[in-house]
């Protein structure tokens, strides 16, 4: 019988009860992986976000060593900007902001305090400053932090020569699923979206010129086929650097964060 070794991920839902209440202890932080159900593109699943969200999850873990648990996914997130295109799924930000406190309430009743949120998805980040709010006044024994995931690699993907317009569905999105999960990626139907600035119509321009004020519109307004970017440009080695910027500055602050 092969026995877990403490650089190894862990997660909850592969633990008996037994083994969850001596984690307590042991790994005092839970990672709660976030993500989306949306469509992105022709030529990825759903599912990117929550599986990007879920591998940088699992290799911060790792690196942990034995110091943090992964809590439950959150595979369905705030999308309603993509529900132009089939197969999205959305919660509302009410929705989504309940269950992650039914989340954190649940797990700090067996002694939990710390809690990472890990969105592969944008559209959580509002939510999640929400219930990062209202968890000091609800619960102020409670630590919770949340992150990104590209954003953390701005200088790899700058490194990329992504196009004017990039981001969704494009090149840094393509190329960290290219390394995480290649066998999910449509090569042949990866194609273009809207990659420059007078490709889109005067109101989109505004909503995407960057910085605040801020505007939001749906997808299939700033692009026909939802891809920000070209995604035909992507590599797995580019996605390899990305993932592992971005693990290492989450990493360091995680390790900073136990020891203080």
């Amino acid at each position: 019988m092969t026995r877990r070794t403490v650089t190894e991920p862990v997660k909850l839902a592969e633990m008996t009860t037994v083994e969850a209440a001596a984690a307590v202890a042991r790994s005092p932080l839970v990672i709660l992986p976030a993500g989306a159900y949306e469509q992105h593109g022709p030529g990825m699943p759903l599912a990117t976000d929550t599986l990007r969200a879920e591998a940088v999850a699992e290799r911060v873990a790792a690196e942990l060593g034995g110091r943090a648990v992964i809590g439950p996914s959150l595979p369905v997130g705030v999308s309603p900007h993509h529900l132009g295109f089939a197969g999205t799924v959305t919660l509302t930000t009410g929705t989504l902001a309940a269950v992650v406190r039914d989340y954190v309430g649940s797990l700090h009743r067996h002694g939990w305090r710390k809690f990472l949120v890990i969105t592969g998805h944008g559209g959580n980040n509002a939510t999640l400053t929400t219930v990062a709010q209202d968890l000091l006044a609800d619960r102020p024994d409670v630590e919770f932090a949340w992150t990104p995931v590209t954003v953390l690699a701005s200088e790899v993907v700058a490194e990329m020569g992504v196009s004017e317009v990039h981001g969704h569905s494009g090149e840094a999105e393509t190329a960290q699923m290219l390394h995480l999960a290649p066998q999910l990626v449509h090569r042949e139907r990866l194609v273009a979206g809207t990659t420059a600035h007078d490709q889109l119509d005067p109101l989109s321009k505004v909503a995407r010129r960057g910085g605040h004020p801020t505007l939001t519109l749906p997808y299939d307004r700033l692009s026909p086929n939802g891809v920000l970017g070209d995604p035909r440009t992507a590599t797995p080695e580019d996605g390899a650097a990305i993932v592992a910027a971005v693990v290492t500055r989450i990493t360091a602050f995680a390790k900073e964060w136990l020891d203080s």
